[in-house]
């Protein structure tokens, strides 16, 4: 591969060139100084410029996080504190003013990184756009709202978001280097890198990096909601007095190791967003009721089987004796509105309607409330999908392999179990290599033409709204933006997508109602 020069605010990279994709990729960009030391639990600063010429042709390491998740790949180099870098994917074409799509990943503020294979950015940018991908710090290392390390702005914990924060003002400053177009980036994550972008609207300092968001799977808005900062102070005071830690100094001196196997008894709720009154004035609710978030165009959705039916009904034989037990013994008063808006007349209907109620409290109605309250407080265009299509089962040439969701193989000799049942509808994160077209680097599952023809109207959506924020194009059913009428316009992309008026409305006000009831 040829090498590509860039000159950047702090010095010359050099990225590759790849001529097979027409993609050139610059990996391991750091955008902040390394996070390490007396800016361990600190807001990111600022990246010294280097001297000579820094290769560019890896990715750096991922942020310090235990392997809780099986889906997840990295080709990162190691791990380390050292982790805010990003990557760039630009087509070679020599094309400047292009459209810019920045990638948060997503793993519940506890795990993830920019370097994997779903994430990867030259699918879509051999389509015409420059794609991101950002590290920002995970757990304790990017949360943790300990009371001697507030700034003197008074802000506190909400580090990683600080990061992603850094990341977009490197890309303001730097991203035409590389062809692309400050005034036209759009954020986008999915799950917690979906809160991220839904956090990032609501923050003041967010305002004016990003000129369109689309979000995957979750919101603030009742998915890792925020903490007060009274909250966040307490449990972070306990948690450094617990570990032998208990000033901002002591914290700061830990072996990064050391902190992290330390802090594996945190729930990840304890890693979520602080209302400090600074990156969060306020709480995100607050904002997006009262229209003060970014005003920008909205793309949001989420997934049919976000979680199975067992989130509900736990352990128990899906019949409707113990789905009503279930929702009485979760709601207590309030059962009978969840009980008549997810209603289950038979033991047949359990599954199907325990699945819906269960995706929907753990991601859909978040995403839903955020879709409606951008409508109701901009004036901006808000789309809405339902992303439908399961999975196709699992390759039968992996033989004895026991393999992760999300690509590599590990070998061993015990003898092949069963395969598993194909899907039934689209599990959490089953949306991300078909969005930004990476099933191939996903070895696990036998994609078949209708897995590759999903895929390709999934790119385009992506690559239309990033270009003219508006999804809409050949090959994608017309798709109008939220009428305010009630019966709001949704895609539902499958093996036969197709635009109708919204279902389910009042399942989600149902569950607005409880969300908003002392």
């Amino acid at each position: 591969m040829q090498l590509i020069h860039i000159t950047t605010s702090t010095g010359v990279l050099a990225g590759r060139n790849d001529a097979t994709l027409g993609v050139q990729s610059f990996k391991g960009i750091p955008f902040a100084a390394p996070p390490v030391g007396p800016l361990r639990v600190c807001a990111p600063q600022p990246m010294a410029p280097w001297q000579g010429v820094r290769q560019a042709d890896h990715f750096g390491p991922r942020a310090m996080q235990l392997p809780v998740f099986g889906d997840m790949d990295f080709r990162s180099n190691g791990m380390s504190e050292d982790c805010l870098y990003l990557n760039v994917w630009t087509p070679n074409t020599g094309a400047t003013g292009l459209p810019v799509l920045v990638y948060f990943y997503g793993g519940g503020n506890i795990a993830g990184d920019g370097s994997e294979p779903r994430y990867d950015g030259a699918a879509l940018a051999a389509q015409g756009i420059i794609t991101v991908t950002v590290n920002y710090r995970l757990g304790v290392f990017g949360f943790l709202a300990h009371p001697e390390c507030a700034a003197t702005d008074g802000s506190i914990g909400n580090y990683g978001y600080l990061d992603q924060i850094a990341a977009l003002r490197w890309i303001q400053t730097n991203i035409a280097a590389f062809g692309g177009d400050p005034a036209r980036v759009t954020i986008v994550g999915e799950s917690a890198g979906s809160v991220s972008v839904s956090l990032l609207m609501a923050s003041p300092q967010g305002k004016g990096l990003f000129a369109q968001a689309m979000g995957s799977s979750a919101s603030v808005l009742g998915t890792m909601t925020a903490h007060s900062r009274a909250d966040a102070v307490r449990f972070a005071s306990t948690f450094a007095a617990q570990i032998g830690a208990p000033t901002g100094a002591a914290l700061r001196a830990l072996p990064a190791e050391q902190l992290l196997q330390l802090a594996h008894a945190c729930s990840p709720e304890d890693c979520n967003a602080t209302i400090d009154g600074v990156f969060l004035p306020t709480s995100p609710f607050d904002i997006y009721a009262h229209g003060r978030q970014s005003h920008v165009p909205l793309l949001v959705g989420w997934n049919s089987t976000e979680v199975p039916h067992m989130f509900v009904l736990g352990d128990q034989p899906p019949t409707v004796a113990n789905y009503h037990a279930a929702v009485t013994s979760r709601f207590g008063a309030t059962a009978p509105a969840v009980l008549e808006a997810y209603a289950a007349h038979t033991d047949a209907d359990v599954i199907p309607v325990a699945t819906a109620l269960g995706s929907d409290l753990f991601t859909g109605h978040s995403t839903w409330l955020w879709a409606e309250l951008q409508h109701q407080t901009t004036q901006q265009p808000v789309y809405r999908y339902f992303y439908d299509h399961p999975r196709p089962g699992m390759r039968p040439e992996l033989g004895n392999a026991v393999s992760g969701l999300a690509g590599g193989v590990i070998h061993t000799d015990e003898p092949a179990p069963p395969a598993p049942p194909m899907a039934v509808g689209a599990v959490h994160s089953a949306d991300i290599e078909y969005f930004m077209g990476n099933l191939a680097t996903n070895l696990v599952y036998g994609w078949d033409a209708t897995d590759h023809a999903i895929s390709a109207q999934m790119q385009q959506i992506y690559l239309n709204f990033v270009k003219t924020g508006n999804p809409n194009g050949p090959g994608i059913p017309a798709w109008q933006p939220y009428n305010g009428t009630g019966t709001q316009p949704v895609l539902t992309i499958a093996a036969l997508s197709t635009c109708a008026a919204e279902r389910q409305r009042e399942r989600y006000i149902v569950l607005e109602t409880l969300r908003s009831t002392p």
